[in-house]
């Protein structure tokens, strides 16, 4: 097997800096300018130079990037010629350095860059920090080329179950706005205006079969009570305030506790797996609808004044809950927001916005099981893609630090 040695960052490669744009550059005519933006996302809204660069400035499909500020990555460009915004490096590999093997070794001591990194708020990697970081690399490209290949295999899983989620999510969005807007018909099919009977409403055209109604007479809204900090401790049950909900998931990082004989006491404020609860101050953030689902995991806790738990009435407790995940009810209850400060709604105004109910129940579990079975295969996608992150993970730090070595026969693939 061949020998690893000591080597800087620099020593691998040279770490070319992007142009200095000006706004007064930008235009739509040229090559298209990649900052950081367009190296997350290819797809995003870009600007073009028409000028003349310097050549170690443009970029061409397999060249390698590595965002060196703020956001800190690296990505292999696929999406042709361009020209590179600063605060990018083009990194060029010397004589030897396999360019994906590279890339897989700067992202694994990433961690190490950023602790030595300068920016108390925008953290960044200058070449100093390149010049002053060493590590083990093996000499023999070929071993390069054989340990790059395995975690390439391990990539290309976790890009195809990235680009299966996704698009299940467009899929996902696209269903629900048909069921939650047209339903189900007696044959299992979603209706349409051409083949099924519509009427007007104030929500727009829905089916004959459905009425329009406020959330009021689907749902009810528990509200927590206001327990008093005197009573709060490091162990217990705990208490699910509003810094708790999330968009979609709890957040426990900032935690309070109910001693079990005090909590014993508010069995009412009690909730279980399956409870869908809503932050009422500062509903709509930046991150999104704060609605959480509670899970097992979450259990036991208690729920706190300011948050409400929806309680379905005479309808499925799964329908309720895509009925409030809805775009059209977020729309609706965003208008019922009061407050500049801290933005706030009540129970009545969570319960105000209009909804659309089919009038049978049957239809209403059908639709609910249609939905639930494509949660239920994202779920399984991001599980198998959290598996498929864990090995890589295990990869890298076995293959990268030569703890475990990969011979270029292993790598090679089977006919």
């Amino acid at each position: 097997m061949s020998a690893w040695e000591i080597r800087k960052l620099t020593d691998l490669a040279e770490y070319v800096n992007g142009y200095a744009f000006a706004p007064e550059d930008w235009g739509t005519e040229g090559l298209p300018i990649i900052r950081i933006e367009q190296l997350k996302n290819p797809n995003a809204p870009v600007d073009y130079y028409v000028g003349k660069l310097p050549q170690k400035n443009i970029i061409d499909d397999e060249d390698l990037i590595f965002s060196w500020s703020a956001s800190l990555f690296l990505r292999i460009w696929k999406n042709g010629k361009a020209v590179l915004n600063q605060h990018l490096f083009k990194v060029v590999e010397k004589e030897g350095v396999d360019r994906e093997f590279l890339k897989s070794f700067i992202e694994f001591y990433l961690p190490e860059l950023i602790k030595a990194s300068h920016g108390s708020t925008m953290q960044h990697i200058t070449r100093k920090e390149l010049e002053k970081f060493s590590a083990r690399f093996p000499i023999d490209e070929a071993e390069q080329k054989g340990v790059a290949s395995v975690i390439a295999a391990v990539d290309r899983a976790i890009e195809q179950t990235e680009a299966l989620i996704a698009k299940q999510q467009r899929i996902k969005i696209g269903l629900m706005q048909d069921l939650l807007t047209k339903g189900i018909d007696e044959h299992g099919n979603i209706r349409s205006e051409a083949t099924h009977a519509f009427k007007d409403s104030p929500l727009g055209r829905i089916p004959v079969e459905w009425e329009v109604a406020p959330l009021a007479e689907a749902a009810d809204l528990r509200v927590g009570y206001a327990f008093k900090s005197s009573w709060f401790s490091e162990d217990g049950v705990r208490l699910l305030r509003g810094e708790n909900v999330g968009t979609g998931t709890l957040d426990w990082k900032d935690t309070a506790c109910l001693p079990l004989e005090i909590a014993d006491d508010f069995e009412d404020y009690r909730l279980i797996a399956g409870d869908l609860v809503i932050g009422m101050d500062r509903t709509f953030t930046k991150q999104g609808f704060k609605v959480s689902a509670v899970t097992e995991d979450d259990l036991p806790c208690l729920l706190v004044q300011r948050v409400g738990c929806f309680i379905p009435i005479g309808i499925p407790k799964q329908f309720m809950r895509f009925l409030i995940l809805s775009p059209q009810y977020q729309r609706e209850l965003l208008l019922q927001q009061k407050g500049m400060d801290i933005p706030h709604l009540s129970k009545s105004e969570i319960l105000a916005p209009l909804v659309l109910l089919p009038k049978n129940e049957k239809e209403m579990t059908e639709i609910s099981k249609r939905v639930e079975a494509m949660e239920c295969f994202v779920k399984n996608c991001r599980d198998s893609l959290r598996k498929y992150n864990a090995l890589k993970r295990g990869l890298m730090h076995d293959l990268l630090t030569g703890e475990r070595r990969v011979t270029p026969l292993l790598a090679q693939p089977t006919s």
